[in-house]
């Protein structure tokens, strides 16, 4: 009896810790609402974790291909995600229009997308160390750039 209960607290604390792991980098959150009958609503939490080992399944040749259209802009790149990190409270950017309002912030080290219309509406967020992430491995599948 005794080792099973130490069998439960072991398998508990291990999924604690690795739970704790997978969410410590934050969560990608994306939802999207289409404003119209029978419209869809999506609404998807990722760790943000995912997405530096994600890129390192996506296969060699479309990830070269990826680095090589986004090489001239992937110095900006690393010089934002060094710069938003620097900047935890920042608005960014904010257009309106008579049927259209885009909203990009930084909030607390995460970077906000908000696209209202009256179709749709898209919100994205996601840390800013996740630019970082892509950004070091599109340099390494480039490494000219």
């Amino acid at each position: 009896m005794i080792f099973l209960a130490k069998a439960a607290l072991g398998i508990g604390a291990t999924l604690i810790l690795t739970g704790a792991y997978v969410f410590h980098e934050g969560v990608i959150q994306v939802s999207v609402d289409e404003n119209r009958a029978a419209g869809s609503h999506v609404h998807i939490w990722v760790p943000a974790m995912v997405v530096p080992v994600a890129l390192h399944f996506v296969p060699n040749h479309n990830l070269k291909e990826a680095a090589a259209k986004a090489g001239p802009y992937l110095p900006v790149l690393r010089e934002v995600s060094k710069e938003l990190a620097k900047y935890p409270e920042a608005d960014l950017v904010e257009v309106l229009d008579a049927n259209q309002h885009v909203h990009i912030a930084v909030h607390r080290g995460r970077v906000y997308i908000d696209a209202v219309s009256d179709n749709d509406d898209i919100h994205v967020s996601f840390p800013v160390e996740t630019l970082s992430d892509v950004a070091d491995r599109l340099e390494e599948a480039a490494p000219g750039v």
